[in-house]
């Protein structure tokens, strides 16, 4: 496992690599996200924190997954489209990943292990769990799906 959150990377959702390292500096949201889910309408709300607080340090990078009720079925370019067409999404969007198992992506590995959950577990129970991340690279709040993102604007502005 990588040792810095800006050693980390990804490919996003055009399938172009995706170096963490240009988050120095700036307070990270990172979500993981599906189309098909009760929580979908947060993207509206994702937006909006984006919208308003970009200008200030804000990045938030959302990280589609199948794992939970495979409410993300969909290839790149649909889940694309949909967040394009459905929510106007400006943030960055990756390419789909796997949040707990195996083959959990190294960015959620990182997270999961270093801002666990309650009573100390790791594995992310359902979709849209956000991670805080600080301008330093720490991880250092982690969020239920049901905290919509107007719940997170205090947290944000704190680090900002």
């Amino acid at each position: 496992m990588k040792s810095s959150f800006f050693e980390l990377s990804a490919s996003d959702i055009n399938g172009n690599d995706w170096a963490f390292s240009q988050l120095k500096g700036k307070v990270t949201l990172i979500v993981n996200v599906a189309s098909r889910c009760g929580f979908t309408s947060q993207y509206t709300g994702l937006q909006s924190l984006y919208d308003r607080f970009k200008v200030k340090g804000l990045e938030i990078v959302a990280f589609p997954c199948n794992q939970f009720g495979a409410q993300e079925p969909g290839t790149a370019a649909e889940i694309k489209s949909f967040c394009d067409t459905s929510f106007g999404v400006t943030f960055p969007i990756m390419q789909k990943v796997d949040v707990n198992g195996p083959n959990t992506h190294p960015v959620f590995a990182y997270l999961k292990s270093n801002c666990p959950g309650l009573l100390g577990t790791e594995s992310i129970k359902w979709n849209f769990t956000k991670f805080l991340v600080a301008p330093d690279g720490r991880a250092i709040q982690r969020f239920a799906p049901q905290v919509t993102p107007e719940e997170l604007e205090s947290a944000i502005i704190q680090h900002l």
